[in-house]
């Protein structure tokens, strides 16, 4: 069978375009660029597009939202896996999604997920935690965006069911988007994979941290503190991720950065701001 050099020029560039039109997928996390969950979320990215790397050079977990502005940021490519390109940086997780858009990829990614973290992001946890502060910052900039933990702080943990989750849930979000101003907080019960009942899309239960800083003494008889606690659940309610995750189910919360509490502007107009009138 012979082919004409148009037909042939024809097959090549729809596959250059379709190579071209693969998602770009940004990942990062807050454990480090070593860290085994991270390396597990690029593997289970991968067969959906063309994946970039740029994480913390170091652990930066409990950063929050934090951004450097006051040193200096360093970027190092640390090498290719396949065609997969990796980076490290110097800075917090929000500065690795920052620096990412602006001098790697030139360009917003059509799906930014951070992770898989090394212990729960579930409940209030959301607050403190870099994976979901660099997941926000996706969402921030316009990106469909998703934080996953895994409930396991050991490095040597089975992976199996949060790559599997991670895959299917990243693929749907690339398929499908997400709500305007809305990122997706997943967390994944430590239980075998086989053991995993589902998915259930939660609420974030109303559930704290009581802390204490525990007071100890260095070798050279100064004062230092630890913080110390135990987190507490006070919601009872059957529609909340902690309660999926005690009961061995994926948790899925979706989360907006929009922190105004609507519910609470009719309160506050009622009151008097008459500053003349009030001494």
């Amino acid at each position: 069978m012979r082919f004409s050099v148009s037909s042939f020029l024809a097959v090549f560039f729809y596959f250059r375009r379709v190579k071209k039109e693969r998602p770009v997928i940004l990942v990062t996390n807050d454990d480090g660029v070593t860290a085994p969950g991270l390396h597990a979320l690029v593997e289970a990215v991968q067969p959906l597009g063309d994946v970039f790397v740029v994480a913390p050079d170091s652990p930066q977990s409990g950063m929050g939202h934090a951004i450097t502005i006051n040193n200096l940021l360093r970027l190092d490519k640390v090498g290719m896996h396949g065609e997969t390109q990796w980076h490290q940086c110097s800075g917090t997780p929000v500065d690795c999604v920052k620096i990412a858009i602006d001098k790697i990829l030139h360009r917003k990614p059509d799906l930014c997920v951070s992770g898989i973290n090394h212990g729960s992001n579930s409940s209030i946890n959301v607050i403190y935690s870099g994976t979901m502060s660099a997941a926000m910052e996706g969402a921030i900039e316009g990106i469909p965006s998703i934080g996953f933990s895994f409930l396991n702080y050991s490095l040597e943990a089975d992976l199996t069911g949060p790559k599997k989750f991670a895959r299917v849930i990243a693929k749907n979000v690339l398929e499908h988007g997400l709500p305007e101003g809305t990122l997706l907080n997943v967390n994944i019960p430590n239980v075998p994979y086989k053991e995993i009942k589902g998915v259930k899309i939660c609420r974030q239960a109303m559930a704290k941290w009581e802390e204490e800083f525990d007071e100890r003494l260095d070798p050279n008889k100064r004062k230092y503190y630890w913080l110390t606690g135990k987190f507490k659940n006070y919601d009872h309610g059957e529609d909340t991720d902690e309660w999926a995750l005690a009961n061995g189910y994926v948790s899925i919360v979706p989360v907006q950065f929009d922190f105004t509490a609507h519910h609470a502007i009719s309160f506050l107009n009622k009151l008097n701001y008459d500053v003349e009138k009030i001494s």
